[in-house]
């Protein structure tokens, strides 16, 4: 009788709350506790050393799947790329959507329910979110290659183009970025086997959906590589010029994947029902759009059920028409004026010797946030 309570117990919250049970990798990239390790303190947000603990413990107290807890206990030199390259690609999401009334709050102190929900919404925020995140798998692997930080992999020293140094007085050289390493290792860790299929008109399953954003993400470290190149000759000429390619500034990369958000593609979700009726043939979706299934909520009031914070207490500002004024960002509901005092220091002069002197300047300056 007990054994059959349990049972019934643990299928009702498996079906109330299936998403909340899911770990996900994204995790690695949270505030500081979000990743204890069993050799360190679980407020340190420290991901241990293969060294300090056995490889299988590691990779065990990870929130990974077990395909990517395989793949850890295989290739544990690249964990901390893995944690890098999570937490490049949450802070550059907080970066493009500072203004906005989703604001990509993944944080410390994140709900994991609520950051779940985000992640199964199916919105054009979620499709956003994989590409990302993808995308900052890619750059991280692929700089520490460059570093020198990996066993398997270095300098990218293949030719690249057709152009010849007889016809263009140019040669590739130098330590070019390994960026097909950093995207095979990205589709291996996230994607795994599965592959990026769409049906006729637009359809894909939810796994599918997120293997194409997460291929977006990668395809958008490609597309935003920038060409260095060096001039050899007598007197600083450029006689000969030898060129790499690395790599762009991830905020680069959030750039374009922010671009990439805004011109996003509805799909539909086949798992769920038939194909819309339309009179004229939908086109199939290029590898570097983002897809989505799901309109998005406003975000102005908070929803627990959706994982929606809302935006009151949010500061805006007056004076501007973006989104972060306050006439959107509040969301029609009015904002709140604090007072606020800064101080800082000002008017420094350096003093022989051997010091700066500055002087102790306040300022009174309003804050607006929305109610």
């Amino acid at each position: 009788m007990e054994s059959r309570r349990m049972c019934t117990l643990t299928l009702l919250l498996v079906s109330v709350c299936p998403l909340c049970c899911r770990a996900t990798w994204m995790w690695l990239g949270v505030g500081p506790g979000s990743v204890p390790g069993p050799s360190s303190d679980p407020g340190s947000g420290s991901v241990p050393g293969p060294g300090s603990v056995p490889e299988s413990r590691v990779c065990a107290d990870l929130p990974l799947s077990p395909r990517q807890r395989d793949i850890c206990r295989k290739k544990p030199f690249l964990l901390p790329s893995v944690r890098d390259g999570a937490r490049l690609a949450i802070a550059e999401c907080q970066n493009q959507f500072r203004h906005e009334r989703w604001n990509c709050s993944i944080g410390t102190g994140t709900d994991p329910a609520r950051f779940t929900q985000q992640l199964a919404a199916g919105t054009k925020e979620t499709a956003f979110v994989y590409a990302v995140m993808a995308a900052g798998l890619v750059h991280a692997v692929t700089r520490a290659c460059s570093h020198g930080n990996m066993t398997e992999c270095g300098c990218d020293t293949r030719p690249q183009g057709g152009s010849s140094p007889a016809e263009d007085g140019w040669h590739w050289g130098g330590c070019s970025d390994h960026i097909q390493y950093g995207v095979w290792f990205s589709r291996r860790f996230i994607d795994g086997a599965g592959r990026n299929t769409s049906a006729a008109g637009g359809g894909y399953t939810p796994s599918g959906a997120n293997r194409h954003n997460s291929e977006a993400g990668r395809q958008a470290i490609v597309k935003t590589m920038l060409t260095h190149c060096r001039c050899h000759g007598v007197s600083g000429s450029c006689a000969v010029k030898t060129c790499w390619k690395s790599a762009a500034p991830f905020e680069r990369v959030g750039a374009y994947l922010k671009q990439r958000y805004e011109q996003s593609v509805q799909v539909w979700d086949r798992s769920k029902r038939k194909p819309p009726r339309r009179k004229e043939p939908r086109l199939p979706v290029a590898v570097h759009q983002l897809v989505f299934f799901n309109k998005s909520p406003n975000y102005c009031v908070a929803d627990r059920r959706r994982g929606v914070l809302g935006t009151s207490g949010r500061r805006c500002s007056r004076t501007s028409t973006g989104p972060d004024s306050c006439v959107l960002l509040c969301c029609g509901r009015g904002y709140n004026t604090h007072l606020v005092r800064h101080v800082q220091r000002c008017e420094c002069k350096f003093v022989w010797c051997c010091y700066v002197r500055c002087r102790r300047c306040e300022s009174m300056n309003d804050m607006h946030t929305c109610k």
